[in-house]
């Protein structure tokens, strides 16, 4: 049976994506009717007992692939962009999930240069490196997808941002102000908003995305 041509994709990378809202989308790509042909998950540590249900996964799935990615590292993204690359072939890299982020629960009163730019390096220029090495590879996907238009089966960076970064919204401030985690998300939607500009020229469509308060281990709430 021919697969349906509303969503059909090749390859799919996820950042952080041992736990949380990244091994739940990582789940989601693999149990499709139609999943992609590689799912890539990647973690800080491979070692690492956060890794447990990405170990479970790898042994019932074999088109997933579990990378060593710190986005905050060009030499680190270069040895994952290299994994990828002999995996995907010609095919290229149908989808970019930037969702690997952090957050340190500061107000106004508390926040300070250290954990703002530890919060801004993975949230912002994590993303900015990723999507530039990763370029090349979603070119190459949207040249070959038989799609017209811009969508997420021809090729796509999905950024994973948060309305607690909207200037207008400024969700959730009465339960966390997090002022360095809001400034980077912010600054996200803004590189999200200067891809999805330049990138279209090359068929990529570029999203920002707010999945909702997620219960996750940095989110218990």
């Amino acid at each position: 049976m021919a697969k349906p041509m509303d969503f059909c994709v090749f390859s799919v990378l996820v950042t952080g994506s041992n736990r949380g809202i990244g091994l739940g989308l990582v789940k989601r790509f693999l149990e499709l009717r139609y999943p992609p042909e590689w799912v890539f998950a990647t973690t800080l540590d491979l070692e690492g007992e956060e890794n447990q249900e990405l170990k479970e996964l790898v042994c019932k799935y074999p088109n997933l692939v579990v990378l060593q990615l710190d986005v905050t590292k060009l030499e680190s993204i270069q040895a994952a962009l290299k994994e990828v690359q002999k995996c995907v072939g010609e095919g290229g890299l149908t989808i970019l999930i930037n969702n690997a982020g952090t957050w340190a629960f500061n107000d106004l009163q508390t926040e300070n240069a250290k954990d703002m730019m530890r919060v801004y390096s993975v949230n912002v220029i994590g993303t900015l490196q990723m999507s530039q090495a990763f370029l090349p590879l979603l070119k190459k996907a949207a040249r070959r997808s038989p799609c017209q238009g811009l969508s997420s089966s021809k090729a796509a960076i999905i950024n994973i941002s948060s309305n607690g970064g909207s200037i207008e919204l400024v969700a959730y401030w009465d339960q966390n102000k997090i002022i360095g985690y809001r400034c980077a998300k912010a600054a996200l939607n803004m590189l999200t908003k200067c891809q999805s500009l330049e990138y279209p020229a090359n068929g990529i469509m570029s999203i920002a995305i707010h999945p909702g308060s997620v219960e996750t281990a940095g989110n218990p709430n």
